[in-house]
């Protein structure tokens, strides 16, 4: 049984994923000043991914 077109890696095309991970959310949240000392890991805000 073959896979569809639309479900195999992006990764493949090079496609920019628009959907960061938890840790990349901190990281870029720490870059731009926005991390708080001691915040919880849940209900992080909104980050665009760097262009």
């Amino acid at each position: 049984m073959s896979q569809h077109p639309s479900l195999k890696s992006s990764k493949s095309v090079g496609a920019k994923r628009n959907v960061l991970k938890r840790f990349e959310r901190i990281k870029l949240l720490k870059s731009r000043g926005l991390w708080k000392k001691g915040a919880g890991l849940n209900n992080l805000p909104k980050t665009a991914p760097e262009a």
